[in-house]
């Protein structure tokens, strides 16, 4: 009877930062999770605490490819995806063929299944934007072709794919865009902000600053959005919905925070600005606070506390590894 009760839930992108906290997050609610991912950017160190349990399973899949799981299925969490520049500049082709063909396959498997499923879109779709904060009506201001065009087309083209299949095959769809997440889980060599400054900290190197330092950022704790999506997943709201923290603060304020809470020696150094870095990036969540009843509970310090804690473990079992080796 347990068995027959429980939920069965996809998520894609399952070994990612986002996606491991996803999988023990619905683990906890006593979901079945079916975890996929084709590990070029994830780790299974992220889901392997998970392996032991009955209503966990592991599939090592791309899901650009076609996309068959056996019996039913009520939810899709489709957040297979590179998200960091390095990664997506590295792989531009699977970046987008992720957005486009992998998503295609998955709303696909939703309607063959009946089953609810949520994208994981980005604050990305807003470009470098014209106002701010970015509110969901905005359309953004995006370069397509330039360097980072291949991810956020990436992520438009799947909003409007999911959206059509939304209107036209009356599909039971949700999208969150995601701003700058942080926490436990996001590789050292990740290359975004905040782990490649605690990084840099925490081994006594120059913090390097893109530009004058004066770009702003808003950053949101991984428990904040996996709270967020969790109450988007179960909630009526199709459209679009922005999850993010709205307090902002510029990039050299972010680095400095860091080598404060590191107790670092080390200095900012500035280099060039990549091309179409956005010079702004807040939230507005005012959609979020009504329709979800949810808003950050984690502040930036606390949050920054426990990562700082996560990233002095790796790098002391990197060179325990190291030494045995």
């Amino acid at each position: 009877m347990q068995q027959k009760a429980q939920k069965r839930i996809l998520i894609t992108g399952a070994a990612g930062f986002l996606g491991s906290h996803l999988c023990d997050r619905f683990i906890q609610e006593n979901y079945h999770v079916i975890a996929m991912d084709n590990l070029i950017t994830g780790a299974l160190e992220n889901i392997e605490h998970l392996f032991h349990m009955a209503n966990f399973e592991f599939h090592h899949h791309d899901v650009s490819k076609f996309v068959h799981v056996p019996g039913k299925l009520d939810y899709i969490l489709h957040f297979a995806s590179p998200a960091s520049p390095i990664d997506y500049l590295r792989i531009p082709i699977q970046t987008l063929k992720v957005g486009s063909l992998g998503t295609h396959n998955l709303l696909g498997l939703a309607k063959d299944k009946q089953a609810r499923i949520l994208v994981a879109s980005t604050s990305e779709v807003y470009g470098d934007p014209t106002v701010s904060p970015q509110s969901e009506e905005y359309w953004g201001n995006v370069n397509p072709v330039g360097p980072r065009g291949v991810y956020d087309e990436a992520k438009r083209f799947q909003e409007a794919m999911t959206v059509a299949y939304h209107n036209f095959h009356g599909l039971d769809t949700r999208i969150v865009r995601i701003f700058n997440t942080f926490g436990p889980r996001m590789r050292l060599e990740d290359g975004r902000a905040l782990p490649t400054f605690i990084a840099q900290a925490l081994r006594g190197d120059d913090l390097t600053v893109f530009g004058n330092g004066e770009q702003t950022r808003s950053f949101c704790y991984v428990s904040d959005q996996i709270e967020g999506i969790y109450r988007l997943l179960h909630t009526e709201y199709h459209e679009p919905l922005n999850i993010g923290n709205p307090e902002e603060l510029s990039v050299k304020a972010v680095a400095e925070e860091i080598i404060a809470l590191t107790e670092s020696k080390s200095k900012i150094i500035y280099e060039a600005l990549p091309v179409d870095d956005p010079q702004q990036r807040r939230p507005d969540i005012t959609k979020a606070k009504r329709i979800l009843g949810w808003e950050p509970q984690v502040s930036r310090r606390e949050g920054l506390i426990q990562t700082i804690a996560y990233y002095k473990q790796k790098l002391k079992d990197g060179v325990k590894q190291q030494i045995n080796i």
